[in-house]
């Protein structure tokens, strides 16, 4: 556990560094945060590679996989940091996958797959994982966008507003997370029903229909936007709308029987 706990306290450590840098003049200390995140995420790569890969194949249970999705957020948002300002979303990303990493080690499962000697599942299951992944984040700037409209309403300013980026621009980011996830999750959909045979098999059947629905809520936003300008709470609530449906479909049946009825 010393590995993991190691992690656990660089993901939250990074996380308060960010928070408390809010609520001050100067900002949070980014190099300092980077390097707290960097090794934390480079530790949390050993944890995966221990835990994921075992001996008789790939370990994809609902918290390894969380763990993975959540690593995979938390590099993309390092390497967004240094070019756009997603300082308020830092803190909730690392958190999140610090407590992934310990709950992880605290409560092991196994599901195990034999991806590695399946190329065809092997791509089924990256198209998922990054199309998660960023449709992941951009739930997360479709809540930072809530926020910036709900703060920018306010007359009294403060301190947490120098942390805040453009509304434009999160806005901007946001259509194109959402072009990039809809386009990665049809490649995830598509490849399911060339590839495998069990796409509406009982076990299956509930996750095919509910990322086809959220598949379908994504595709009407970006329609919407490009044909009518769409922008502002309708987008915003289909996205968490199209989010809330893509996480059931990926983790809803499989917590019920791996965690709760396990």
């Amino acid at each position: 556990m010393l590995l993991e706990l190691v992690c656990f306290v660089l993901y939250l450590l990074t996380s308060g560094i960010i928070v408390t840098g809010m609520f001050q003049e100067q900002g949070p200390n980014k190099p300092l945060a980077a390097m707290t995140i960097g090794i934390a995420i480079v530790l949390h790569s050993f944890i995966l590679k221990n835990t994921v890969f075992v001996e008789l194949g790939q370990n994809m249970s609902i918290l390894n996989v969380a763990s993975l999705v959540g690593w995979l957020i938390s590099v993309t948002m390092l390497v967004a940091s240094f070019k756009v300002a997603n300082t308020i979303l830092l803190p909730v990303v690392y958190g999140f996958t610090g407590v992934i990493v310990i709950l992880s080690q605290l409560m092991p499962d196994a599901h195990v797959m034999q991806v590695s000697v399946q190329p065809t599942l092997l791509v089924h299951v990256s198209l998922a994982l990054f199309a998660y992944a960023c449709l992941g984040i951009a739930f997360l700037y479709a809540l930072q966008l809530s926020y910036i409209n709900l703060r920018l309403k306010e007359k009294n300013a403060s301190l947490l507003h120098s942390s805040l980026p453009p509304l434009m621009d999160v806005e901007h980011i946001l259509f194109k997370l959402l072009l990039v996830g809809t386009v990665l999750l049809t490649l995830s959909l598509v490849s399911g029903f060339m590839f495998l045979d069990n796409m509406f098999a009982k076990e299956q059947a509930h996750k095919t229909v509910l990322s086809l629905l959220a598949w379908l809520v994504y595709s009407v936003i970006l329609f919407g936007h490009a044909k009518f300008g769409w922008r502002g709470k309708s987008v915003i609530s289909f996205t968490i709308i199209g989010g809330f449906l893509l996480t059931l479909a990926y983790f809803g049946s499989r917590f019920v029987r791996e965690v709760l009825l396990n």
